[in-house]
């Protein structure tokens, strides 16, 4: 399991957070060991004014424990982990409180010792605390079977982030099948009779007039692409001319391209803000969902707590009636060796009772988890979905129009049967 550590101060914000139930789905406090409070509020400030008699200013030290998120964890190996630790970092016998977290269908454990040694009225020295928790995390995973991270393997493989994804990616162009393209200006110059219906029919399909370079009339389409008329629309320049009048008229290549990035770039906001005012509506729903089962599978946990409860009391009542009654009776069963096999046969029953309980409660917790697990990964699902469709307009609408960007040239039109092309609609 992962295991991040630090020394640290602020008992009050720290029991705060061990503590906070809107954040986790559930919040178990496992055990608050070697003080006078019992809870774990009291308990940190205890290990604050503690540390007030000597000059140690972070006298926590504070364990995070994550093993991976697919596996089941039972209570027994986080204590083991624990003690692990707690011997490695010559911190035994240490206060400590242990609280255990369940949080987006995994179940981790915090766990924080006093470094004031109350006798000596000292704190315990941690050297190479990072290095030791390294170490101990590479055991457990050796131990349990688990898939180790690359980062742990060796440590110049650490990946800084959780998880790799390119934010922003340069736009790539589409593919476009030239016969089509060559259709499209070959139909629009044959309906129209004039320059403005010609350039009303280009403005249909996606194409708009543009002085060129040469004193030419291009089109150009909203990926920035520039097509010069007579070529794609297969008729003489002198006949453009004529009908589409003097190409000083048309603004420029980049006067059009700045137009078209503003106009591409305010349709993907607004198809963003639809993408995303639908997925939160979604969003909304499943978070829902979360709320009903989070507050149902706390109801369930007491059940057996309260069951358990009471099968306990009923076992101990049957336990101490196997003992007899009487003072002479007593006696003699002590005398005979029969009282202590009683007590013996107590025992083993309690010892056995304790791990019953133990596996029951964590069937529940691991039944729990995993109902936990499939919805939150139809959350993560429905938020990659929401990432693939923010990211693909942003694609579409960054960097797709812009004056500078220099582009390979357009392919001459070829009918021939040798090209074959991914064919998208790309009117806006």
């Amino acid at each position: 399991m992962i295991l991040k550590a630090s020394q640290r101060a602020g008992a009050k914000a720290l029991a705060v957070h061990l503590l906070r139930d809107d954040e986790n789905d559930h919040v178990q406090v496992h055990e608050v060991r070697g003080f006078v409070a019992d809870d774990v509020v009291g308990a940190l400030r205890e290990a604050y004014a503690i540390s007030k008699g000597t000059r140690c200013r972070q006298y926590l030290f504070s364990v995070s424990l994550s093993p991976p998120e697919t596996e089941k964890v039972c209570v027994a190996a986080f204590e083991r982990a624990i003690e692990t630790i707690e011997q490695r970092n010559g911190l035994t016998g240490h206060p400590r409180v242990v609280v255990l977290h369940e949080k987006n269908g995994r179940r981790h454990a915090h766990c924080v010792w006093s470094r004031i040694k109350a006798e000596e009225m000292r704190a315990v020295n941690l050297p190479h605390f990072k290095m030791k928790l390294r170490d101990i995390s590479r055991e457990l995973f050796i131990e349990h079977g688990w898939t180790m991270p690359r980062g742990l393997v060796n440590s110049e493989e650490r990946n800084p982030f959780n998880f790799s994804r390119e934010e922003w990616q340069q736009a790539k162009r589409i593919d476009r099948d030239p016969r089509s393209i060559k259709t499209i200006f070959q139909d629009c110059w044959a309906v129209s009779d004039s320059g403005k219906a010609f350039a009303q029919a280009m403005e249909a399909r996606g194409y708009y007039l543009a002085r060129g370079d040469r004193r030419s009339s291009v089109a150009i389409d909203h990926l920035g692409e520039v097509y010069a008329i007579a070529r794609w629309a297969d008729v003489k320049t002198k006949e453009v001319n004529a009908r589409l009048g003097d190409p000083e008229t048309f603004p420029s290549v980049d006067e059009v391209k700045a137009r078209l990035a503003l106009q591409v770039e305010a349709k993907m906001n607004r198809f963003a803000f639809e993408a995303r005012s639908e997925f939160e509506h979604a969003r909304l729903g499943l978070y829902e969902q979360k709320r009903k089962l989070v507050s149902w599978q706390r109801h369930e946990r007491k059940i057996p707590v309260e069951l358990q409860a009471v099968r306990h009391v009923e076992e101990t009542r049957i336990r101490y009636e196997r003992f007899s009654k009487g003072l002479l009776k007593g006696i003699w069963d002590r005398i005979t060796g029969r009282h202590a096999a009683i007590r013996r046969q107590n025992e083993d029953e309690l010892s056995l009772s304790v791990q019953r309980d133990a596996a029951e409660r964590q069937i529940l917790i691991d039944r729990q988890l995993e109902e936990r697990r499939l919805l939150h990964r139809q959350i993560r699902e429905h938020e990659k979905r929401l990432e693939k469709e923010l990211e693909s307009l942003r694609s579409e609408g960054v960097g797709r129009v812009q004056p500078a960007i220099q582009r390979r040239a357009v392919p001459k039109p070829d009918i021939g049967p040798r090209l074959s092309h991914r064919r998208r609609d790309l009117s806006l």
